[in-house]
This record gives C-alpha cells, structure tokens and sequence, in this order.
C-alpha cells in the first residue's frame, strides 16, 4: 500500500536507498497527540510496575514465594515499558525503523524473552497457586524461597537462549524493503514458536487453574457449613480460604494476560498485508498494554500492594524500621 504526501510524492524512510520501505505521512497535529499518548503509557507502565518492585523488594513481609514470581513478572512488565514500548512506538508513529540491523535483532530477541518470560511467570504462578490450594500441607516443603528464586533465574536464562537461537537461525532472512524490522521465519519454525511459547504453557495454566477454582469453590462450601453451623474456623481453614483468594486474584491476572496475547499469537500466523496491518498493530499494542494493566489488578485485590504504595509515596515513613 502507497503512502503519499500532500502533494502526490511518496515519500520514503531512506530516500537515498532505492529498496527503501514507504513512509506514512502525518499530520503535526497527529504526530503530537500520537507521541504524547505513547509517551504517558510508557511513563505509566514503568512508575506503576516500579511501585511493584519496590514494595515488594523493600518490605520483609512481602517476601514469600508468591510474591518473588510477581516480582520477576513485574520487573518484565517495567523493561516492556522502558525498552519495547518507546521503540515501538517510534516505529509505529513513523512506520519506519531507523535504528540498524544490530538493534533490530537485539530489539526482537528482548521482545521474544518479555513475552517468553512472562508467560513463564505466569505457568509457575499457576503451578504455586496449584500446590498452595490442592495440597497446602506440602506448600511449605516444596514451595522454598531459594527454590522459587533459583527457578526465575533458570528460566530467564533459558528463554534468553531460546530467542538469541530463534533469531540467529533466521538470520539468513531479507527484509520486504529496507526500513523495516523483523524476521520472515519459515511455517515450520512458526508453528514451532507458537507451541512451545503459548499453546504448551497455556494449556498447563487453564487445566491448573481450572483444578484449582474447583477445590477451592470445595472448600469454600465447607468453610461456609462451618461458619452456619456456628463452629469456630481453624488456623488451616482461614489460610485456605487466603490461598483461594490470593489464586481467584492471580486468576485475573491469568485471563486478563490471555486475553491480550490469544489474538497476538493468532496474527502471527497470518501474513500481514496492508489492509490488516493497523488491525496488527493494534493486537501488538494490547500485549504491551497488558503491562500496565498487572499493577491496576494489583492495587484493586491486594490490600498489602496499596498499604506499601502508601508508604513508598509517603518517604520519610519508608525509611522506619517499623
């Protein structure tokens, strides 16, 4: 598809290269307001997934195995907002990539391990929210800080191998025009990426989940027949009753982030063409504000995420010992 300016010239990203990609021509009116928007949704992802990070590094309290996993997911969501969202944004407002080959393919493997990374986060959420309600007797054993931490760090570091190997083996691709990033991956490796990246990780998370919500709503009922019975609650049904609402939260976060990422990955096996390329670029741009959307999900369930915001705002409390 021909962009054109306003007078009939197309008009290029690298007017000197005769296999340039053609640029779209806006307004200053356009460019302002694109800019601006692009630029409060990068501030805000970072300033609230930061919150996070920091409530969570800074309290004692907040450390447990649980919230080292929204850690890791939230420092994720942070790097999206600093790193992936300003150039993408760039690249969307001027519908070229100025910024080489070497950080094109550094850009893609940081997008590849963010969106790899968080949906591991999110499969081993699953899998703590799993132990915690189905089997709470052993969650203290087998679910250890030091094992929670060792696993984040594994799975960071294998997902890095991961996409530097996907990008490498496309390395042999070449561009539609020059001006553009990405890979052409052959159908093979595409399939291969989907499953191994969404349809394998998913299906683990909805059959937890969907274990989970059941011997929860179970106990649920029990503690309920207890409470109209008029027996006082032990220290195990309350912790219980805890867990299945800390996994109902989690949840959320779970459908909201599929909800995001579904038509994503749907696109990703479609060619992309230029009459569904602002559709694209529009399912591209609801991955990316997925994270932001985490730290709202947060800030409306947890009680401990607003109590700490509260005091990291407040800045001579956050220093008191107590």
């Amino acid at each position: 598809m021909a962009y054109e300016t306003e007078d009939h010239e197309t008009q290029y990203c690298f007017p000197a290269i005769n296999t340039s990609c053609i640029k779209t021509k806006h307004s200053t009116h356009e460019y302002n307001i694109m800019y601006v928007f692009f630029s409060l949704l990068s501030v805000w992802t970072v300033f609230l997934n930061l919150l996070v990070i920091i409530s969570i590094s800074h309290f004692k309290k907040l450390h447990t195995p649980t919230n080292m996993l929204i850690l890791s997911l939230a420092v994720t969501d942070l790097l999206i907002g600093l790193i992936v969202m300003p150039l993408e944004a760039i690249t969307f407002i001027e519908t070229c990539w100025y910024f080489g080959d070497t950080i094109c393919r550094l850009f893609l493997i940081t997008i590849g391990l963010f969106t790899s990374t968080s949906l591991c986060n999110l499969v081993l959420i699953a899998v703590d929210r799993y132990v915690a309600v189905c089997h709470p007797l052993l969650y203290p054993q087998k679910i250890t800080m030091t094992r929670t931490i060792i696993i984040i760090c594994v799975s960071w570091f294998c997902f890095s191998a991961y996409n530097i190997l996907v990008i490498v083996t496309s390395s042999q691709k070449t561009y539609r025009c020059y001006g553009e990033c990405g890979i052409i991956a052959t159908f093979a490796l595409t399939i291969t990426d989907v499953f191994l990246s969404f349809l394998f990780p998913c299906t683990i998370i909805i059959t937890l989940y969907l274990r989970i919500f059941y011997v929860a709503h179970q106990q649920v009922k029990v503690i309920n027949s207890l409470l109209r019975s008029g027996k006082h609650l032990t220290e195990s049904s309350v912790r219980r009753k805890s867990e299945s609402k800390a996994a109902l939260t989690l949840g959320i976060i779970v459908t909201v982030y599929l909800f995001c990422w579904i038509p994503y990955f749907i696109l990703s096996l479609i060619p992309i063409t230029g009459m569904i390329s602002t559709i694209a670029y529009l399912i591209y741009w609801m991955v990316y504000i997925n994270s932001g959307l985490n730290p709202v999900i947060y800030a409306i369930f947890y009680p401990w995420f607003r109590t700490s915001v509260k005091h990291i705002l407040n800045l001579p409390k956050i220093f008191k010992p107590a």
